[in-house]
């Protein structure tokens, strides 16, 4: 009588968790990754940004890795990390970006064209907010190879990058078959992303954390973006379905 009590009990909460984690509906599992994903990335880029702000040991961290780029730089380095730092500029991520949304546009894809203009200029717009919150300056060098007027933390170039490839990667992978190709698009976006954040590091742009807590920033608006699309599309289908089988 105890166990079946206990059972009864358990029951409601194990009903939750079943939905939670069933791969179909508007409200499962994919929408249990995406917040898992987001509060994962929302309590990284809370401690690099605490840590930043407080002038804890990464900040020590930062300027020791500075230093020792800075030192390291040649015009043939400085050339090719010139060169991967451009992939996640403002002006080639704008520009990809609108050709992708008159592609989607073209496609009719309606609700990959809504992540684009949500994850991109959205991610933008928090950065430059991120920005004048804290009001960390860049990194300063006796022979400097290159500089910035506005604020460091967190990294434009690097959270751009994060937001674009891993939005692409994330759309290639609803495409792809089988697990190789998803990983390739996925590894391929890592890539990218992690040499745009090394060269604006090696250029001496940014610090160490400006970088990190770009991805973490990135990550999470990504993943908020994503999550909240697909599961207005879902739930959308579910209620239009619905609705079409009981008109039958």
């Amino acid at each position: 009588m105890t166990r079946l009590r206990s059972c009864l009990s358990f029951g409601p909460a194990i009903a939750f968790l079943r939905r939670r984690l069933s791969p179909e509906g508007y409200l499962g599992l994919y929408l249990t990754i995406g917040v898992a994903v987001l509060i994962g990335a929302c309590w990284v880029f809370g401690e690099i940004t605490e840590d930043v702000i407080t002038g804890d040991p990464l900040t020590l961290v930062d300027r020791r890795v500075a230093a020792i780029f800075n030192a390291n730089a040649t015009p043939l380095r400085n050339k090719i990390m010139f060169a991967i730092s451009f992939f996640g500029s403002g002006t080639f991520l704008g520009t990809a970006g609108s050709a992708g949304g008159v592609y989607l546009i073209w496609r009719r894809s309606w609700y990959r064209l809504l992540a684009l203009l949500l994850v991109v200029p959205g991610g933008a717009m928090i950065d430059v907010v991120i920005k004048h919150l804290i009001q960390r300056q860049r990194p300063v060098f006796e022979n400097p190879i290159a500089t910035l007027n506005s604020y460091s933390f967190p990294s434009g170039h690097t959270m751009g990058a994060t937001l674009f490839y891993g939005l692409m990667a994330a759309l290639a992978m609803r495409e792809l078959q089988g697990w190789k190709p998803k990983g390739g698009a996925f590894l391929g976006a890592v890539v990218i992303v992690l040499s745009v954040g090394f060269s604006r590091i090696f250029l001496g742009l940014h610090y160490l954390s400006d970088v990190l807590g770009a991805m973490a920033a990135g990550v999470a608006w990504l993943a908020l973006c994503l999550t909240a699309v697909e599961t207005f599309r879902r739930g959308r289908e579910k209620r239009l379905s619905h609705i079409c089988s009981e008109r039958s």
